[in-house]
């Protein structure tokens, strides 16, 4: 199970991260349903962040997958294209959600939001690897 003090200790690493890079991210963290345990809003990220970082948060989680990773199979042509159409609107294809991995076992997602994809993703990164 990922606890508030989990998804606060995965937020400060990738906010640490946000920091080093000079990049201010939105940065939320789910649980293992998908639903939202914390989420903060750096100093003078993109307000429209806020609903993308959650959104990518939740997809990694719903299909245990990064969404960068997901973005490459849902280009026209590939096995999950369209998959961004499905539930209601809440999958996002791009990089910067990564699913937090405990012992083998998916326990939640992190999802960042408020730079470039390669951006996005490596803030990320930095907050599941705080696990």
């Amino acid at each position: 199970m990922l606890t508030l003090a989990d998804a606060r200790r995965i937020i400060g690493a990738a906010e640490q991260k946000s920091i080093e890079i000079n990049q201010p991210m939105n940065i939320a963290v789910v649980d293992c349903g998908g639903n939202l345990i914390s989420h903060i809003r750096m100093d003078n990220a993109w307000i429209g962040s806020i609903d993308i970082s959650i959104k990518k948060a939740y997809t990694s989680r719903a299909f245990d997958i990064s969404t960068k990773e997901l973005a490459q199979h849902s280009q026209s042509g590939n096995q999950f294209f369209g998959i961004h159409a499905s539930n209601d609107g809440k999958v996002m294809i791009f990089a910067g959600g990564i699913p937090i991995i405990k012992d083998g076992k998916v326990i939640g997602a992190i999802g960042v939001s408020g730079g470039s994809g390669e951006q996005d993703h490596l803030v990320a990164q930095a907050g599941a690897e705080a696990v």
